[in-house]
């Protein structure tokens, strides 16, 4: 298993990588990654299907949504996000990476900004990826997500912010 510290983050200037997420090696998984930065900083929903496996138990647990499975669900969660009322961008960084064959951990802090109705939250959220590599179609792949917010304050703003 290899385990490391990276050293850069992930956020608006985040590159869209795909073509890159095809190797089968830890920069692939990175590209991956990076991928998603890119595609949700960018509103870019074409991308953000490219990124994660379209399986039914592919999942996403977020101080949002809750629990959920399923391409077609979270797909719409983001669709939601990018073309709503709200303007949100987030960074990752403080990353540390688990990875095993064809399979990769990231986890980090996500900072950024959620913007609604003329206000706007600093959002600090701990946020863990997981990445699987796909022989069949020679690509890594999303297939978990789990972020968390710490603050109960900042929690509870966020969740009547987007519920307005």
């Amino acid at each position: 298993m290899k385990i490391e510290k990276l050293t850069r983050k992930f956020g608006r200037d985040a590159r869209n990588l795909i073509t890159d997420a095809g190797n089968k090696n830890t920069e692939g998984a990175v590209a991956c990654l990076e991928t998603f930065y890119y595609a949700f900083n960018n509103k870019d929903l074409d991308v953000f299907k490219m990124i994660w496996l379209n399986h039914e138990l592919i999942q996403l647990n977020n101080p949002l949504g809750g629990i959920v499975r399923g391409i077609v669900p979270i797909t719409e969660i983001y669709s939601t996000i990018f073309h709503g009322q709200a303007d949100v961008w987030v960074e990752l960084g403080d990353i540390v990476s688990w990875q095993s064959g064809d399979m990769a951990v990231f986890a980090g802090t996500e900072t950024g900004e959620f913007t609604a109705n003329g206000q706007t939250l600093n959002l600090k959220i701990r946020t863990t990826r997981f990445f699987g590599y796909d022989e069949s179609a020679r690509q890594w792949f999303q297939v978990h997500h789990h972020g968390s917010i710490d603050s109960v304050d900042l929690l509870d703003r966020y969740q009547k912010a987007v519920r307005k």
